[in-house]
């Protein structure tokens, strides 16, 4: 069992969030009574952005609050979506009179939960919508988006809502364009080894020692395929394979590329993946904007990476060029 350096595995979200608030507090402040993350330097007269999910898959969430990003994180347990109460406090804290955008992974328990919020704040006169990032395209067939899971394409969709909310859009424009971009999406993964929930007595999920499991999810969900470990360009051929077999690109298209770690792959590692990424890329033609290396969307220290490809119009391109900062997270003007 992995070594934990917590103190009770019970307080684990509230002692992070007090140390994750009190680190950057030029930056955040923590609600009183929730695990709610609020943007101190945010602004009024635009669609407030508020995102969330379970703990764990840090610096996803509350990390990718701030300037030209989210307005607000509601944080629940460890892989468990915030209650709606909550999520309520935490959308009513932002609010200024034109909309709330609720974005988060596509869940049951946060759809269930979100709704609810959604449906109190309305009941009180406040105009809301949500979108649900369903970026996973090994959980689910292409008939069937709206039953994909959220991983790590949640960057992409923040970058972009984020921007669209900054440019002081109405609220069914951001809807519209971070519609677009989540269409335009799509993430493959692979685990090399499993995460380990504080306080649980078994990792999330098992493998074998020379073993490796596409498609696998970040709270350890069953992916598509058990294979035996292999090089890194025999892994990434594989996942740019399933990736543009979902969204087809053509020679001129641009993009922009993550390669997202789950928890415990260097730096090192994903970079070499990257490497041929880019040289698959070259060979179809494919143009690429901007890429990243990075453990954005994690799983406590499980072993693996994803693969994002967010596929850009000019329009998208604006947002995504919009500059951003948070201290996990940031783009310069391009």
């Amino acid at each position: 069992m992995p070594k934990k350096i917590v103190n009770q595995a019970d307080d684990v979200v509230v002692e992070m969030m007090e140390g994750f608030v009190a680190a950057h507090n030029r930056y955040y402040e923590k609600m009183d009574h929730v695990n709610g993350v609020l943007y101190k330097q945010r602004r009024s007269g635009k669609v407030a952005l508020v995102i969330g999910g379970g703990s764990g898959h840090d610096p996803m969430f509350a990390g990718f609050v701030g300037r030209g990003l989210a307005d607000a994180a509601a944080c629940g347990n460890v892989f468990a979506s915030p209650d709606p109460g909550t999520i309520m406090e935490v959308g009513q804290a932002v609010h200024t009179g034109k909309g709330i955008l609720f974005l988060y992974g596509n869940y049951s328990g946060d759809n269930l939960n979100f709704d609810i919020a959604e449906e109190m704040l309305q009941e009180e006169g406040l105009k809301t919508a949500h979108i649900r990032t369903w970026d996973d395209c090994a959980s689910a067939p292409p008939d069937r988006m709206e039953d994909r899971r959220g991983i790590a394409g949640n960057v992409f969709m923040i970058k972009i809502a984020g921007a669209a909310c900054d440019a002081g859009l109405p609220l069914d424009e951001v809807v519209r364009i971070v519609q677009k971009a989540r269409s335009e999406l799509r993430t493959i993964g692979v685990a090399t080894s499993p995460g380990q929930i504080p306080g649980a007595e078994k990792p999330t999920f098992q493998l074998a020692e020379d073993e490796i499991e596409y498609g696998m999810g970040i709270h350890g969900e069953p992916g598509i395929q058990r294979a035996k470990m292999c090089s890194a360009d025999e892994l990434a051929q594989v996942m740019y394979w399933n990736l543009t077999k979902d969204i087809p690109l053509t020679a001129g298209d641009e993009i922009c590329v993550l390669i997202n770690g789950l928890g415990s792959t260097t730096i090192m590692e994903m970079s070499i993946v990257f490497r041929k990424v880019k040289s698959l890329l070259d060979l179809d033609g494919i143009n690429i904007h901007d890429a990243d290396i990075n453990n954005y969307c994690t799983c406590m220290e499980m072993g693996g990476f994803s693969i994002s490809v967010l596929k850009l119009d000019e329009e998208l391109k604006k947002y995504y060029d919009y500059p951003c900062h948070s201290p996990y997270y940031s783009r310069e003007e391009r």
